[in-house]
């Protein structure tokens, strides 16, 4: 992903209260997408937030909000479930957890830009399914894995 955007986490509310409802999480709607959108917390009635129902709980709320802001793009690829390989020599951007604060990965922006727009795909192209779209799909206790995964993903995040 490309940054374009960056909003404080009340204004990333507004911005999808207005111009992108899907990213709302409505658990109780049949199509998974709008089960797990990433705009989790309410801000329309002040601050501390209200959570809305999504795959984080209450258990989440102090890591969710920690941060301050909202990194957003509208110059993106999404592979999900259908992942390409890295070629060997941008090998050194993967790892095992979530986080963006690093500055380890700069190095490697130029090669990994290059080699990405000269594949095949169009910007802001979904290529795969989310990773765990058949578990959302048949998982009654889907929300608390994400939850409980979420958490160890944090507890391991290494800045």
């Amino acid at each position: 992903m490309q940054l374009t955007d960056i909003r404080g986490l009340w204004g990333y509310d507004i911005l999808c209260n207005s111009k992108y409802p899907e990213k709302i999480p409505d658990w109780d709607n049949h199509d998974f997408r709008r089960r797990v959108g990433d705009c989790i917390y309410d801000y329309s009635q002040g601050s501390p937030p209200k959570m809305r129902v999504g795959v984080h709980d209450e258990r989440n709320r102090e890591r969710d909000l920690s941060g301050e802001k909202v990194l957003i793009s509208s110059h993106f690829y999404y592979f999900g479930d259908h992942p390409i390989s890295l070629p060997d020599h941008l090998q050194a951007l993967t790892h095992n957890y979530q986080g963006h604060k690093a500055q380890a990965n700069q190095p490697y922006a130029e090669q990994f830009i290059e080699w990405i727009e000269n594949l095949s795909y169009e910007p802001n192209g979904l290529f795969g399914e989310p990773q765990l779209r058949t578990e959302f799909a048949s998982d009654p206790e889907i929300l608390n894995k994400c939850v409980a995964r979420d958490l160890e993903d944090d507890e391991l995040e290494i800045c």
